[in-house]
């Protein structure tokens, strides 16, 4: 009885700290008002870094030179492709003067690592302004450019845009698109605060003078992937960053089609966590674990009756909370069909990730691609 007793006072200050979370740092974005920026007509780059991307960038390429946008250039990175990823850039590059290639070749320190190739690219580069995305994403409109740049100003020297995941039939696809969407409300409720941790490459905005000023990757060049968050990670703050959330600004990536890939492909994102700031690492682990003991223990609890009716209520308050934030959240990104799996869903999401951690630490880090 008394472990029981001790259980319950537990279940309460959890479901404390996930109110904490959806009420006073995730709100934060589900309230966030865009304001209409005015268009800057900076001279962008738009870096699209591509390994064996060569039927992707045949239907990419075409959406990023149609961008409404007056002053622009696309530096294409070959990342040492094996197909004919080369052979597609140059093909653009001999009908538009504002396509740039860079070819990379491999060296032994740098095998296999993007973080080298898109270093190569932003040397590239004509322009102070970059704007990164991938070789397999696609602006949602033509008005991508335009969108993002007008964040940038004296002192915001970073923008964080939103890169989606094209919606497809299955269960798989809804749980790719829901972590995104939750990775999503947290990076950009996190900036609202004060306090930006991360990014995502598919659609990525910062001043060439900014990468330079923190040596490039240099300080995680060992780390395979986190070219985006553990870059934000590093040079982000509550001064210079900025998010950018009309819909006009989206990207869209092609999902993982077996929950295999899918696995692989976030053991590499999660890899970079541990590498976080201190205070990130602090606020995204209370999360996950108070997520963790939320679900653990009100299953405990409605099993064994203890309480069992207000165990009920405070189960219940916060999954109204959490639906209204997401929801909300949902909507401005264009993901509302996620939410009506929401409880399933997230619960997937959490054994997933604890099995993604473990994985971690028990296997080594495979290259980019």
């Amino acid at each position: 009885m008394i472990v029981l007793d001790i259980l319950f006072y537990t279940f309460i200050a959890v479901v404390i700290i996930q109110l904490g979370f959806y009420g006073a740092i995730f709100s934060k974005f589900t309230f966030h008002t865009h304001q209409k920026q005015k268009q800057k007509n900076i001279a962008v780059s738009v870096l699209v870094c591509a390994k064996n991307e060569a039927e992707n960038l045949k239907e990419f390429i075409p959406l990023i030179l149609e961008q409404n946008y007056p002053a622009f250039e696309v530096i294409l990175i070959n990342d040492d492709s094996n197909d004919g990823t080369l052979d597609v850039m140059k093909s653009f590059q001999s009908s538009h003067n504002n396509i740039k290639i860079v070819d990379v070749k491999p060296i032994e320190a740098f095998w296999g690592n993007k973080k080298y190739a898109l270093t190569l690219g932003i040397k590239a580069s004509s322009n102070n302004f970059l704007l990164f995305t991938d070789a397999d994403c696609t602006p949602l409109s033509n008005n991508w450019i335009k969108e993002m740049s007008s964040h940038f100003t004296n002192k915001k020297t970073i923008v964080l845009g939103y890169g989606a995941y094209k919606k497809t039939k299955g269960l798989l696809n809804k749980l790719i698109r829901f972590e995104t969407l939750l990775t999503a409300i947290q990076y950009f409720s996190y900036a609202k605060i004060g306090m930006p941790y991360m990014a995502v490459g598919r659609n990525l905005a910062y001043r060439k003078e900014t990468f330079f000023e923190a040596k490039g990757f240099m300080n995680h060049m060992n780390v395979r992937s986190g070219d985006d968050d553990l870059f934000v990670n590093q040079v982000a703050n509550a001064s210079n960053t900025a998010i950018c959330t009309t819909k006009d600004s989206f990207t869209e990536s092609i999902p993982e089609n077996s929950l295999s890939e899918w696995f692989k492909q976030k053991k590499r994102h999660v890899s970079t966590a541990k590498y976080y700031k201190p205070k990130h690492k602090l606020f995204l682990g209370l999360f996950y674990v108070s997520q963790i003991l939320f679900w653990l223990l009100s299953l405990i609890f409605l099993a064994t009756l203890f309480n069992w009716k207000i165990v009920l209520v405070l189960f219940l308050l916060r999954f109204i909370v959490q639906f209204f934030v997401i929801g909300l959240s949902a909507k401005k990104l264009n993901e509302e069909d996620t939410i009506i799996l929401l409880p399933f869903l997230e619960l997937f999401l959490i054994v997933s990730q604890m099995a993604i951690f473990i994985s971690n630490i028990t296997s080594k880090q495979d290259r980019w691609k």
